[in-house]
């Protein structure tokens, strides 16, 4: 009798997300790897107040236990125009207003962000990027909700040699249309150290509890079933 050759393994996709270092990105690469791919990710030092999501990043790259964790510095604090780059810019604490958008909107920023990642996805054959952008339950940000997505999809399509061929690394956004405590009961199921996450923009050490951000955040934990890990006493 012949002998059969052992099965060639079957290596899992990769996937590139970008991890700011919040619960958002964070939940987004967590579903990533339960969908089945090794996942790099790749953080921004953009030249923010609140620097202290990039020690997030890497304690949640490191929890993940992603195959790769890169940190780009692109300076888009040289030019201003947003709370979260100039100082002279005070951070929203009075609420989201529906249809005004926020002084913590940073232009162009996820329009860098994502052709960076497209440019490192299509480099290391990576099939998808993923993304933790949300449209739902924050501050309509103009580069968070689908029609941009989609937008970005068509020119990925167009601007890269794998979208020309066919083959183009897909723009992945699985909480776009969730609410934020949706998002944080997906982290819970997903075990996602929501600890070591980091929301809060106003750039301190421990979070400040009163920005829009911290808040939002906050009000989900707590609707949740988990306001211990909810306010400005979470260990981060």
């Amino acid at each position: 009798m012949g002998t059969r050759a052992p099965p060639t393994p079957i290596t899992p996709p990769l996937a590139i997300a970008l991890l700011s270092g919040g619960l958002d990105s964070a939940t987004a690469a967590a579903l990533a790897i339960e969908a089945g791919h090794r996942v790099i990710g790749l953080s921004f030092d953009y030249g923010q107040r609140h620097r202290r999501e990039l020690t997030a990043a890497a304690a949640v790259a490191e929890a993940l236990g992603l195959e790769e964790h890169h940190v780009i510095e692109v300076n888009l604090a040289a030019w201003g125009g947003s709370a979260l780059t100039d100082p002279a810019i005070p951070v929203p604490k009075g609420g989201v207003r529906e249809g005004i958008i926020p002084a913590t909107y940073v232009p162009g920023r996820n329009t860098v962000f994502i052709a960076l990642g497209l440019s490192l996805a299509e480099a290391r054959g990576a099939g998808s990027l993923v993304l933790g952008v949300n449209a739902v339950d924050y501050s309509g940000y103009p580069d968070c909700r689908p029609d941009y997505l989609a937008a970005f999809q068509a020119l990925a399509d167009l601007a890269t040699r794998s979208g020309r061929e066919g083959h183009g690394p897909r723009l992945w956004a699985p909480l776009v249309t969730l609410s934020k405590t949706e998002i944080v009961r997906e982290a819970l199921r997903l075990r996602v150290p929501i600890a070591a996450t980091w929301s809060c923009y106003g750039g301190g050490e421990v979070p400040c509890g009163v920005c829009d951000s911290c808040r939002i955040r906050d009000a989900a934990l707590v609707a949740a079933g988990r306001g211990d890990l909810a306010g400005a006493g979470v260990d981060p």
